[in-house]
């Protein structure tokens, strides 16, 4: 545990951290730091937000890392919150070095929560909606018991990826609870009209309307499509589903951004830990810390390692164009901080690495294609620069998992759901595809169907919930 001696030399650090990132073009929300034990810090990582909703896969998360951190293997340096104002949490085991160094990561992460175009429409209050969640959660446990709720999200968290990312194009909720309605609740929750006052008092919101069904079809929004129109979900598992589905909202740009977001943080603690002073002890420390964050892995790639490169590269290239990217781009030179502050507001992972991971990139950070060749050994099977580019954009596409659509919800003209997998030449893992059959079944209530592709040939599987077919 952190002394006073060392927690006021903490405040000291923060602040000249602070005025250094402000100095440097930084920008981000306050920031309210806590140092806190291993067993919090590993709470918090797990569950992702303080305050959620109860269930079994956060409470297996939470001693799978933290057995890691009591044998050495892995350490959770630290927590960041994106909200208005942010939280940061520093292990108390960290040395004094190791908590500036986090600091400064911190504000380089919460300056791009507040800037980038992807997070532009996040819930800066996420941290009370949460807590808003469980405790309705808790109610429903309360009321139909923790077992037949804790069954119930096993099977919308089988699914809880399956969201759009352009969600924000959605403003429809689900339809208010008997318990809401019986209150008089707004549909927001019970306590949130309270951050509204004094604002304009906005006139009445008609309710949302019924959607025909096959209306929006194709629709790869699983959780709002099924949350709509299931005809066997009961309104309190309806408004489950759409506190998960929000939270997921709230997850989806840090999905789509986890390379840049964590090269920028990178990039600007390297910049701000320069600025300070430090004994030549703290100034090999720190050398060894930024070394071990932008290294490369064996086996994986490191996103804090591939982003802060891509970024310095940009910064380069854009400082010192040649005189064919003068005369072709027009770039005049000394433009490399404003370019990266540009990338940092308008880019994701995707358009990131598409845009700006170039052929000298790869071969410097000796990127290639490995694949499991006849199930015996793995071997490297591309290393030409554009298939390693577009190799790394597809595995990024809809965050690595399969995606899927709802193309009928009356299939048969009896209810029956329809999926189609976008399968884009990745196939399904077959008995994993089953048992989310089983899941989706029994949120729709009704049989389900998926079309994919297996050994290169289109085949339809189905689950009417007594047993699984294929044709």
């Amino acid at each position: 545990m952190a002394d006073d001696r060392e927690i006021k030399d903490l405040e000291r650090a923060l602040e000249q951290i602070w005025e250094i990132a402000a100095r440097l073009g930084l920008d981000p929300f306050p920031t309210r730091f806590e140092i806190v034990p291993a067993t919090v810090m590993y709470e918090i990582g797990s569950y992702a937000l303080p305050g959620r909703y109860s269930h079994w896969t956060f409470g297996k998360a939470y001693h799978r890392m933290k057995t890691m951190y009591d044998f050495g293997l892995s350490k959770i340096y630290e927590v960041v919150i994106n909200t208005n104002p942010s939280y940061g949490f520093l292990l108390e085991t960290n040395s004094p070095i190791q908590n500036k160094l986090v600091m400064a990561h911190v504000l380089g992460h919460v300056d791009f929560f507040k800037h980038n175009a992807y997070f532009s429409k996040t819930n800066r209050r996420m941290v009370e909606s949460v807590s808003s969640h469980a405790g309705r959660m808790s109610e429903y446990e309360f009321k139909y018991g923790r077992k037949t709720v804790e069954e119930f999200l096993d099977a919308v968290l089988s699914i809880e990826e399956h969201i759009d990312p352009n969600f924000f194009i959605k403003q429809e909720r689900p339809p208010q609870t008997e318990e809401q309605r019986a209150a008089g609740l707004p549909k927001e929750g019970r306590y949130d009209d309270l951050w509204k006052i004094g604002e304009p008092v906005a006139s009445p919101t008609p309710p949302a309307r019924e959607l025909p069904r096959g209306e929006r079809l194709p629709e790869k929004d699983l959780l709002y499509y099924i949350m709509r129109n299931s005809p066997a979900l009961t309104d309190w598992q309806r408004d489950a589903m759409g506190m998960i589905r929000e939270e997921m909202e709230y997850f989806v740009p840090q999905m789509q951004t986890k390379t840049l977001n964590e090269g920028w943080a990178s990039y600007w603690h390297s910049r701000i830990m320069r600025e300070l002073e430090l004994t030549d002890t703290e100034s090999i420390e720190f050398a060894e810390l930024h070394a071990g964050v932008v290294s490369p892995h064996k086996g994986q790639l490191n996103p804090y390692y591939l982003g802060y490169k891509i970024l310095e590269d940009i910064e380069r290239r854009w400082d010192n164009p040649t005189a064919a990217e003068r005369e072709q781009f027009g770039r005049k030179g000394g433009e490399g901080r404003e370019k990266i502050f540009e990338v940092r507001e308008l880019d994701n992972d995707v358009s990131f690495l598409r845009n700006y991971l170039t052929e000298e990139l790869c071969e410097e950070l000796d990127l290639f294609v490995y694949e499991l060749v006849e199930e015996e050994e793995w071997t490297v099977t591309e290393k030409r620069w554009e298939r390693v580019r577009d190799q790394l954009v597809s595995n990024l596409t809809n965050f690595g998992f399969p995606y899927i659509v709802v193309a009928d919800g009356d299939y048969n003209r009896n209810r029956e759901l329809y999926l189609k997998h976008q399968s884009e030449g990745a196939e399904l893992d077959a008995n994993y595809a089953r048992k989310v059959l089983e899941y989706v079944f029994r949120l729709w209530g009704r049989p389900v169907h998926l079309e994919t592709t297996a050994d290169g040939e289109q085949v339809v599987m189905r689950y009417n919930g007594e047993e699984h077919e294929e044709d």
